[in-house]
């Protein structure tokens, strides 16, 4: 068994192209944290013996994240203007290296749906991210690292 460690996950964007991808890891990150959940419907019926059964239904997916508020970091500044100008950014939330064989995440085309700054009195100023898959031509994938 392999355990692995929140400290050795890496939160990657993309810099090039989703054929040619250059993987770009985000360092200025802290306490990430994959969301996935399905819906459900619900398909009971009186052949079930009174219990209720469900199915699952499309999946949804977001990664939450805090970073120190840094205005010249490259990736502090590319989550920060694809939040105001309201563009995607490709990113890959993996449990280890985005090169190393066995590693495995989401990718997806995500869009920034909150970006909240917290300015605790003894703390660094840190901002709050939430990302959610978008419309792309490349949907969500689960990624392995072959």
């Amino acid at each position: 068994m392999a355990v692995k460690l929140g400290l050795d996950a890496k939160l990657f964007r993309n810099t090039g192209t989703y054929g040619s991808p250059t993987w770009n890891e985000i360092k200025n990150v802290k306490d990430v944290t994959l969301n996935l959940e399905a819906g459900e419907a619900d398909v009971t019926t009186r052949g079930n013996n009174g219990w209720r059964a469900t199915v699952a239904t499309l999946k949804d997916g977001s990664i939450e994240f805090e970073m120190v508020w840094d205005s010249a970091d490259d990736d502090f500044t590319a989550i920060r203007d694809a939040f105001l100008n309201k563009t995607a950014l490709e990113m890959a939330v993996m449990d280890g290296d985005v090169l190393t064989a066995g590693s495995q995440g989401l990718r997806a085309s995500f869009m920034i749906t909150s970006f909240s700054r917290n300015e605790p009195l003894e703390e660094a100023i840190t901002v709050s991210v939430t990302a959610k898959p978008t419309y792309s031509a490349n949907p969500p994938s689960w990624m392995t690292v072959p």
